[in-house]
């Protein structure tokens, strides 16, 4: 077929269908650069608007339009600003919808609206050492008070030991409105979460097992299940918290994740007095089942309390059982694949938000975590029953949680709660010298 007639039959296309027409052949995808075109669904999407502007036809706006001034642009030139100004587009509605915060959890308050509207979804590319690439949608999730679990499972998993990396990456629409359709082959922008390696899946990063399998946790926030037997991918689940979820999760391009803006330190007019008016909200929860939610209000720190770079921030007193909190039911990790399913006893999934006197997140983190007999004895009063200890660590800093397990009434009692606040940390915060 001529290309003129094409041409032609390309012009009626809407920007979606042109761009799926583009993907069919080396010649289509040239035609389908048309600048022409292109510049008509440009003006048609981004002119003024008006009550009595109609739209014109391609041919009218080509004609309206200097000849050389399309004609000089390379090919695909006005497709690529039509792309641009669309991603440009989602990033300003995101940043509106995310703009009023809750004041007792200093969180975006309409972030699961922004995860609906927008279409926005997850998905990992797993790397093999050849370079071979494959990705894998998300299969299921649940969402949180303040956090989002992804998992991913299937019959088709890779050869474990032919792997080399996994990515985790938000994907949305290119479109935002196009993603109700039911089409697999949709325009989807990438963006760059973290990046796993995982050759780190040994002994000393596997936090729990049951007869099935043995899961490993990354940081930050990954867990993977491997088959006991095979010794073989199973499933793999993120846990992700919504601090800038959105803006990670969309705002980052396929290789570069999106990186925050500068921080300004709040400037502190009293260092001498160490820490005051800290909240702490922090959830234990597994399959949308909450063990634990906690909201500790005025917490507070001196100075003083100051060891190996950390501030030690008490919020459950190991000394004061007035303060002792009990766990909702049996603490589990569940977990899920299309053959098998099952529940990790002692595990679960752990997400602190802590904000600072000025009600902002200060750290902010979703993890899988393992309860543990503690290696050293506690130096606090004993109880009568086994204690447990739970630990999480980053470079910002460490929750410290103490358990014991009460026979009679088969429940757990968090008796000692104790976060580490990197002291590198505060005084990038609030411009102090600690």
């Amino acid at each position: 077929m001529p290309s003129e007639i094409l041409l032609k039959i390309f012009s009626y296309l809407d920007a979606v269908s042109l761009l799926c027409t583009g993907c069919v052949s080396r010649r289509f995808y040239h035609l389908a650069n048309d600048n022409f075109i292109w510049i008509g669904i440009y003006s048609t999407a981004f002119s003024a608007t008006r009550s009595n502007w109609k739209v014109n036809s391609v041919e009218k706006i080509a004609m309206s339009m200097s000849f050389l001034s399309v004609q000089d642009k390379e090919a695909g030139y006005w497709k690529k600003e039509y792309i641009t100004k669309q991603i440009a587009s989602v990033k300003a509605a995101l940043a509106d919808i995310l703009k009023p915060v809750n004041p007792y959890t200093g969180l975006p308050v309409k972030t699961k609206e922004a995860l609906r509207i927008f279409g926005l979804g997850w998905a990992i590319i797993l790397k093999e050492k050849s370079g071979k690439e494959y990705i894998m949608e998300h299969v299921d999730l649940s969402i949180n008070d303040t956090s989002v679990t992804v998992i991913w499972y299937g019959k088709n998993w890779p050869c474990l030991a032919s792997l080399s990396t996994l990515d985790l990456c938000g994907v949305t629409p290119v479109f935002t409105d196009w993603y109700k359709t039911t089409t697999k082959h949709r325009l989807r922008w990438h963006s760059l979460i973290a990046k796993y390696n995982l050759s780190h899946l040994t002994e000393s990063t596997m936090i729990g097992c049951d007869r099935l399998i043995r899961i490993f946790c990354l940081h930050p926030g990954l867990l993977v299940g491997l088959w006991k037997k095979e010794e073989e991918l199973a499933f793999v689940m993120a846990s992700l918290h919504f601090h800038h979820l959105v803006e990670r999760s969309t705002l980052g391009s396929a290789t570069i994740p999106y990186e925050l803006p500068p921080h300004s330190p709040f400037l502190d007019d009293s260092p001498e007095y160490g820490l005051h008016g800290y909240q702490l909200h922090v959830d234990l929860h597994s399959g949308g089942v909450f063990y634990l939610c906690g909201t500790f209000r005025n917490l507070f720190t001196k100075k003083g309390n100051i060891e190996n770079g950390h501030v030690k921030l008490i919020v459950i007193n190991l000394k004061n059982n007035r303060e002792h909190l009990p766990l909702i039911g049996k603490v589990g990790l569940s977990w899920k694949t299309d053959i098998f399913d099952g529940c990790i006893k002692s595990c679960s999934m752990m997400d602190v938000t802590l904000l600072d006197e000025h009600g902002k997140p200060f750290w902010c983190f979703s993890s899988p975590v393992c309860m543990r007999l503690p290696g050293i004895p506690s130096d606090g009063p004993s109880f009568l029953g086994q204690m447990y200890s739970m630990d999480y660590v980053d470079v910002e800093g460490r929750v410290h949680v103490e358990l014991v397990w009460i026979r009679e009434t088969e429940e757990y009692f968090i008796v000692n709660l104790v976060l580490y606040l990197s002291v590198a940390k505060i005084n990038h915060w609030f411009g102090t010298q600690y």
